[in-house]
């Protein structure tokens, strides 16, 4: 194992130490998990330890699990009726791929991992008129982020929140309106006593750090300049990666045009790469110690490599290597292994080389894709929309280990905790695992 595969390694398990999967991509933010023995094959009637309905609506955030509990956001929403709807949608784009509510309700369910109980369910904010939103994408899709028993859950332009589970009572509340244009994204994430926002809209495009305690603003960085004008343009939903560069700490966090650096605590920046038009970036960024690993969004999504080292505009100085074909515009890369492993919106998973950008390999999985891919014991899970997780090999041959089908479209990223594996489907929660 390399310098950056064991200091990972530690870490990971020093957070799993206090909660198994406290955010979005786990404990390092990247999809990798230091978890053993998790289920290689299941279906609809064998492998399943429980089956949860997810009563409080819909919702595309991932599970986070920490004290013997999984946490969830989820939306019930009251239809638009037809008149609403062609007026709410009149001179939008894509109007016929959005969906529209009249209000909606936003709420936090705890489920017993043991049991698969629903123990309580947390009316959290109520909306009247929410903005439109993609019909992929859902009124609850950012994931929580949990700390010491308080669950931050972020909702966009429809407000956060932090719940203090141990007391039963939401601590705080508060807004950053934005105009999302398909619906909120971007997950929030933690660093010392912030917790870490990506603005990130039509109108305006910003990063934010809140206090942690209060909800009150600590800083707001804006943007660089943008080329587009139209802000369809200008939107992104990624999620920061906070990365150690040289013993300092960096926050990674792409958007439209550019992918920047920050200093967490300040928000200064330290680097930026212009990575073109790309913009509606998804997926969270990966590093290996090297590198860090980007997709570029819409419309034609490349991964690149850039070197962290560097200050300013670093576009002509940092980057490594380039890979432009069938590259993700959604799920979001994995690093292991050496190499970097994608699975794209469409279904074509791509092995490359993580220094040279080589490629090794490309299959075409199954069905479309939205949720990101988890490592774990040198497997690779990969969820569809169609319910259907293909699991393969973590190295630069392609071996495919098993293909395992269940009722439901998966969107959520899959969780590992205690040697199984937690499952979100549009309808149910799934723990897949051995029976003890």
């Amino acid at each position: 194992m390399n310098t950056f595969g064991l200091v990972c390694s530690v870490c990971l398990a020093a957070c799993q130490a206090e909660s198994p999967w406290p955010q979005f991509r786990g404990p390092n933010g990247q999809g990798i998990s230091t978890e053993t023995n998790l289920p290689l094959k299941w279906d609809e009637t064998t492998g399943i330890l429980w089956k949860t309905p997810i009563s409080g609506g819909t919702g595309c955030s991932s599970p986070v699990v920490a004290e013997g509990k999984v946490w969830l956001t989820s939306a019930t929403e009251i239809e638009a009726s037809p008149q609403q709807r062609k007026a709410k949608l009149a001179g939008t784009m894509l109007a016929d791929q959005k969906l529209v509510a009249r209000a909606i309700t936003l709420w936090l369910i705890e489920i017993d991992l043991a049991t698969g109980n629903v123990d309580r369910k947390v009316k959290l904010i109520e909306v009247e008129d929410p903005q439109p939103i993609h019909s992929l994408n859902s009124y609850a899709s950012p994931t929580p982020v949990w700390e010491n028993g308080r669950i931050y859950c972020h909702f966009g332009d429809y407000g956060t929140v932090c719940y203090d589970s141990r007391a039963d009572s939401i601590l705080w509340k508060t807004r950053l309106p934005l105009d999302h244009r398909v619906g909120p994204g971007s997950s929030p994430i933690l660093y010392e006593n912030l917790l870490i926002l990506t603005c990130d809209g039509a109108d305006q495009q910003y990063i934010s750090a809140i206090d942690k305690d209060t909800g009150y603003a600590v800083w707001r960085q804006d943007r660089p300049s943008i080329r587009q004008t139209n802000g369809e343009f200008r939107k992104s939903y990624s999620t920061p990666l906070v990365i150690e560069v040289a013993g300092n700490d960096q926050m990674i966090i792409p958007g439209a045009q550019w992918c920047i650096a920050y200093e967490p605590l300040t928000g200064k920046e330290i680097w930026r790469v212009d990575h073109g038009e790309g913009f509606s970036l998804v997926p969270r960024p990966v590093f290996d110690g090297d590198y860090v690993f980007i997709c570029t969004g819409y419309p034609k999504a490349h991964l690149l490599a850039i070197r962290p080292d560097g200050s300013g505009d670093v576009t002509k100085s940092h980057l490594g290597w380039e890979h432009s074909k069938q590259i993700p515009t959604i799920p979001s890369p994995l690093v292991v292994e050496g190499c970097v492993f994608t699975v794209n919106d469409a279904g074509i998973a791509i092995c490359v080389d993580a220094a040279t950008g080589v490629e090794h390999w490309r299959k075409r999985f199954p069905g479309k894709y939205a949720s990101s891919p988890l490592y774990c014991e040198g497997r690779i899970y990969a969820c569809n929309q169609n319910g259907l997780t293909t699991v393969f090999a973590a190295g630069d041959e392609f071996d495919l280990l098993a293909e395992n089908q269940i009722k439901g479209s998966l969107m959520a990223s899959p969780v590992p905790v205690d040697s199984t594996l937690l499952l979100r489907s549009v309808s149910h929660l799934y723990r897949i695992g051995k029976q003890r």
